[in-house]
């Protein structure tokens, strides 16, 4: 060993001494008597603001990278709009919600959270869902994810997770997932976290596209009508063009084949008018009834079951327009929780408390000053007046005297507005309690919720969330982390624990600590979709000469039922004016087609042809075989017999085929 790796051995052991026994201090060096809750009056109520402690931790935090966001830096937006449709005065004063006569613009922005700009699209990961509403009240941002629950209960936390879920700072591995020790130990040492794991690694965590994706508001929120009657809510999206994941051998494949997977969908289908649609829907619940359950309904690890709470589906979002340019609109937009309008209000939710302090002083940074209002994407429809002037990047020329309220020089103007006319008031919760960090015991059941999940998931769902568990802990390379991590899963479900402690090479807990649940059968949150054909995808496999008239059949039947599709050979060539071999083997892949279609004139299958219909057939998706494509097959993979896979001539037996999206009993 050389002379300068001795000296750099020696520096780096006298740097772990001095990092032993070190007590935690803010940046001015005071000692912190506690770093796991925010300061907050009462064990349940408001974050004080006086905490310099939380504000320090979390301004340090949103300033640490720039330009890219510090999380949810990959992403793709597009534009769209909002109608409801009904009248909902009866629970909120909102004007975009109470007027089914109007329209209003929206602009989407779906996102992973721990990759860069440059990471692939499908990894695992919880996805962003953040909606910018345009109203006529000002802007409404309803900033959500793909899952309805969070990894922490207290936004002092923040920093820890991400900084545990980030790539390590010591070699900045791995980009864009999970699967490694910090993340895993932080997992363990916060039981908070199960819960929303417990989402990531089911099949939410690889979902197919972002069409078919559900989103949700994650915190309880205000509803307030004009009558000051208050009411808790969630907020959720039902995406109608179904409900779909990827499998994890098709998101690893689809990370070479196409890193921009995701993106590329939602550009293609809306650029093809197929445009991408949700319904907004409310949970709700009166304030009376906030300690009727059996957990708490401001804890963010926790849903409310839609068994209990049924979602009443309010209105409809469509997306219909792709963004000019994607630095000016996707890049530069701006969302932040605090952005509501009259008729929604916050709760004290912690974690919410944390994120209305947080997303301001992220922009600042970002977008280079107070001014980020003025890019045109994030503009108002409603216009802008008060009396904020200057700063980096002012993009108005102001005119006049006086910036500053009140003024007798201007008569008074700008004004402020009466509730009665419009203006936001606050809804007046009584707040009281001792100056407290502390966090409600009424947070501290961690693992119910996670097990009524898991049990809510099918049989090849389960199986899915099992080995996700265990490719994830299985690529950490510390045994204690292993182990800890193990035996948080044996305080949700015994068996699952057994399997991924074999799996990883752990020794299996040896006390059963499973929560029990009484409710196994509950579907929580899942709905079941019916699988809508539009926007779904099909490779017809080219194998020798087949004549026009037949690719021109199977054209029409994809375009009647609104298919993509492309037909496949060895060479790229036009056939007719009509229909042409547009993807080769070698730029197209089955990961990227939901089924496919094998057509054959007589001759030898191509080998390309046959590995391409093996991993759709292995991927559990529908294969439909011609008639002499089928003799063709004795020495495959592909068992004729199986469930989802159709002998036949006929052009639409494709439309039989994707009875289901996945035939898991194959």
């Amino acid at each position: 060993m050389t002379e300068s790796n001795n000296k750099k051995l020696e520096q780096l052991e006298e740097q772990k001494k001095n990092n032993d026994n070190q007590a935690i201090t803010t940046n001015h060096g005071v000692k912190v008597s506690e770093d796991e809750n925010s300061l907050t009056a009462g064990d349940r109520g408001p974050t004080l603001l006086e905490d310099f402690h939380f504000r320090e931790k979390m301004m340090h935090f949103d300033h640490e990278r720039i330009p890219e966001r510090v999380v949810h830096a990959r992403g793709f937006g597009a534009h769209g709009e909002f109608k409801v449709y009904e009248d909902m005065s009866e629970y909120t004063q909102a004007d975009f919600l109470t007027h089914p006569e109007k329209t209003t613009p929206v602009f989407v922005r779906f996102s992973t959270v721990q990759g860069s700009k440059g990471s692939p699209d499908t990894v695992r990961d919880i996805r962003g869902f953040a909606t910018k509403f345009y109203t006529d009240e000002g802007n409404f941002d309803l900033v959500g994810n793909n899952a309805p629950v969070f990894f922490i209960q207290d936004a002092i936390k923040f920093p820890d997770f991400v900084h545990a879920l980030k790539p390590e700072p010591h070699n900045e591995m791995p980009q864009g997932g999970s699967a490694h020790d910090t993340f895993w130990d932080f997992f363990a040492q916060n039981p908070e976290s199960t819960h929303a794991v417990f989402w990531a690694m089911s099949d939410r965590g690889i979902p197919k596209n972002y069409r078919q994706m559900e989103g949700f508001g994650v915190h309880t929120f205000r509803l307030v009508n004009k009558e000051g009657q208050s009411y808790f809510v969630k907020f959720h999206w039902k995406p109608l063009h179904g409900l779909e994941s990827l499998v994890w051998d098709e998101a690893q494949i689809l990370h070479g084949k196409d890193v921009d997977f995701h993106r590329k969908d939602l550009y293609e289908s809306i650029e093809k008018g197929d445009y991408p649609e949700w319904e907004l829907g409310f949970q709700m619940i009166t304030p009376d009834q906030e300690f009727d359950f059996d957990f708490d309904i401001l804890d963010p690890t926790k849903i409310w079951p839609e068994d209990q709470i049924p979602v009443k589906r309010v209105g409809k979002m469509t997306l219909n327009r792709n963004v000019d340019n994607v630095f000016a609109e996707t890049e530069q937009v701006a969302f932040h929780t605090g952005h509501v309008v009259p008729g929604i209000d916050f709760t004290n939710d912690p974690l919410l408390q944390g994120r209305l302090f947080s997303y301001t002083d992220t922009q600042i940074s970002r977008l280079g000053g107070p001014n980020f209002n003025q890019i045109p994407i994030n503009r108002p429809v409603s216009g802008v007046h008060n009396n904020q002037r200057d700063a980096m990047h002012q993009m108005s020329i102001h005119q006049g005297q006086t910036s500053y309220h009140k003024n007798g020089l201007n008569n008074n103007e700008p004004h402020t507005t009466p509730k009665e006319e419009g203006g936001y008031e606050h809804y007046q919760e009584k707040v009281e309690g001792h100056k407290v960090r502390q966090r409600s015991e009424s947070f501290k059941d961690y693992y119910s919720q996670a097990k009524l999940y898991k049990n809510s998931l099918t049989e090849a769902e389960q199986q899915h969330m099992a080995d996700g568990f265990s490719f994830e802990i299985g690529k950490c390379k510390s045994v204690m982390v292993k182990q800890n991590a193990v035996n948080q899963l044996n305080k949700v479900d015994r068996q699952l624990a057994e399997y991924v402690a074999q799996n990883v090479g752990v020794d299996v807990p040896e006390n059963n600590e499973e929560v029990q649940s009484d409710a196994s059968d509950s579907q929580l949150t899942l709905e079941k979709f019916d699988i809508p054909l539009l926007g779904h995808s099909v490779a017809v496999l080219i194998n020798g000469d087949i004549d026009a008239k037949t690719l021109k059949d199977y054209a029409e039947v994809f375009s009647n039922n609104r298919l993509n599709f492309a037909f496949v050979g060895q060479h790229a060539k036009d056939l007719t004016e009509e229909v042409g071999i547009t993807e080769t083997y070698s730029t197209a892949s089955s990961t990227i087609f939901d089924s496919v279609v094998i057509l054959s004139d007589g001759n030898e299958l191509l080998e390309e042809a046959i590995d391409f219909a093996e991993l759709s057939y292995k991927h559990k998706k529908p294969v439909v075989v011609s008639e002499v494509a089928s003799k063709l097959l004795n020495h495959s993979k592909i068992q004729l017999d199986a469930p989802g896979v159709i002998v036949s001539d006929k052009p639409d037996a494709i439309v039989d085929a994707f009875e289901r999206f996945r035939y898991w009993s194959r």
